[in-house]
């Protein structure tokens, strides 16, 4: 199925920024011509623009000189931004010598105020600031050689231009740092998304590997202490190591499959580049965990094999429940029943599934010595820190601590959603 094609920019944004710097400049300019040179004479006249101020030949030439030099650096305002900006500064100070005028057109400004927007949108902020001086330098050119030559009288209009050009510059800087607010928040999405990701695989690998490591470690184990003694059971033991070994390590592959889709869909393949035949033996990597409350039987199975006894016990109707808090369940009980063999020191322990009908209960009970922590070095177990964290992400209750009567209980609440499992199961057998 085709990709979608984004939606199309609104009209104001796909006219490029020259193409606007061109049209305010020569509407600005076309309009005096219009207005006091083709049009009948009429009682209005400006001294900006007389009606003979375009009768010589010079005139006629330096301001179609002036049209020539601003559509330019108009076409180039994108590629070549400041020498664009200062060709439009000095097709709008040509302009104003071809109508013989020793003050800058205000109309004519528009056009360099528009393209500073610009420049101050989309340039470092030294470079805005040095082309709006220099639009700021033009103007007072003016004023001083008008005050030098004696000609001021009235009220001058180059304040009134500077007015708009610092208007001009605000305009493109706020647009700039809008830019640049919304190019932070885009990396730092980016950023936190990359995070939750490596602490979902940091989960999934402490989850997954650490309770198989714990299984094969124990099962090598009492292979070596009955290999000559009881060689039928450490034959037995071994099978369980390799069974739990080649799950392990197809879990690996899943996983590692599902990462490497994940870098292919971000960077697909050229036109000329097809993939290669190890590439499509990971193609069809499940991207969603294979695991859930389904295996719970197969984990009690295994772990009472390597000689602790698992007892689970379900309550309510069980049903199809949604993958994410399917996995976390499972994942609280996998990581549970591991401590309960690694610290607790005992050969049995309760697991009980309670199907509610708005939510999902676990527990997993002992009655060991284990206090829930590594008892040898209290520094590396992140069991619990991630079955909170597992538990908090779907806005459940987890708790974990001694109960009075000895042992240690860990118990985790998770909501499920009403229209989650509508299909019914089998019934709740106890085991």
């Amino acid at each position: 199925m085709p990709a979608s094609s984004p939606l199309p920019l609104p009209l104001l944004k796909r006219i490029p920024p020259g193409l606007w710097t061109a049209l305010v400049w020569v509407v600005a300019a076309v309009q005096p011509i219009v207005e006091y040179v083709l049009m009948p004479p009429r009682h209005e006249y400006s001294l900006s623009y007389p009606r003979d101020g375009l009768d010589s030949l010079t005139a006629q030439a330096l301001l179609g000189l002036a049209f020539l030099v601003v559509l330019t650096g108009s076409a180039l305002l994108r590629r070549q931004t400041a020498v664009a900006y200062g060709l439009v500064i000095v097709g709008t100070v040509i302009s104003s010598v071809a109508w013989r005028q020793d003050e800058v057109l205000p109309l004519q400004f528009l056009g360099v105020d528009v393209g500073l927007c610009y420049v101050a949108a989309t340039r470092p902020r030294r470079t805005a600031i040095i082309a709006t001086a220099g639009a700021l330098g033009v103007l007072a050119g003016f004023l001083v050689l008008r005050w030098a030559a004696g000609g001021e009288s009235g009220t001058a209009s180059e304040p009134f231009v500077a007015l708009t050009v610092i208007i001009a510059w605000l305009i493109g800087n706020s647009v700039h740092q809008a830019r640049a607010h919304t190019a932070e928040l885009h990396a730092r999405a980016a950023a936190q998304a990359i995070t939750a990701e490596r602490l979902r695989i940091a989960r999934e690998m402490h989850d997954t590997v650490a309770h198989s490591i714990g299984i094969i470690a124990l099962q090598a184990g009492a292979a070596a202490r009955v290999v000559e003694t009881q060689p039928a059971k450490a034959r037995e033991a071994m099978i369980t190591v390799e069974q739990v070994g080649r799950e392990t390590l197809a879990g690996l592959r899943r996983m590692l499959g599902a990462l490497r889709q994940a870098d292919q869909e971000q960077e697909p393949p050229t036109r000329d580049q097809g993939p290669t035949s190890h590439d499509q033996g990971h193609a069809q990597a499940p991207l969603r965990p294979s695991v859930g409350l389904a295996d719970l039987e197969r984990l009690a199975a295994t772990t009472t094999a390597a000689g602790v006894r698992v007892e689970v016990w379900w309550q309510g109707k069980r049903r199809p429940l949604p993958v994410d808090i399917d996995l976390a369940a499972f994942r609280i009980v996998q990581e549970a029943v591991t401590n309960v063999v690694r610290h607790a020191a005992v050969d049995r322990c309760q697991v009980k599934v309670v199907y509610r009908e708005d939510e999902l209960v676990v527990e997993v009970v002992d009655q060991g010595k284990g206090n829930g922590t590594n008892t040898t070095n209290p520094h590396t177990g992140f069991g619990l820190v991630g079955m909170r964290e597992r538990i908090a992400l779907l806005d459940g209750r987890f708790s974990a601590g001694p109960r009075s009567e000895g042992g240690f209980r860990v118990a985790a609440r998770l909501p499920v959603p009403t229209a989650a499992g509508a299909e019914p199961a089998a019934k709740a057998g106890t085991r």
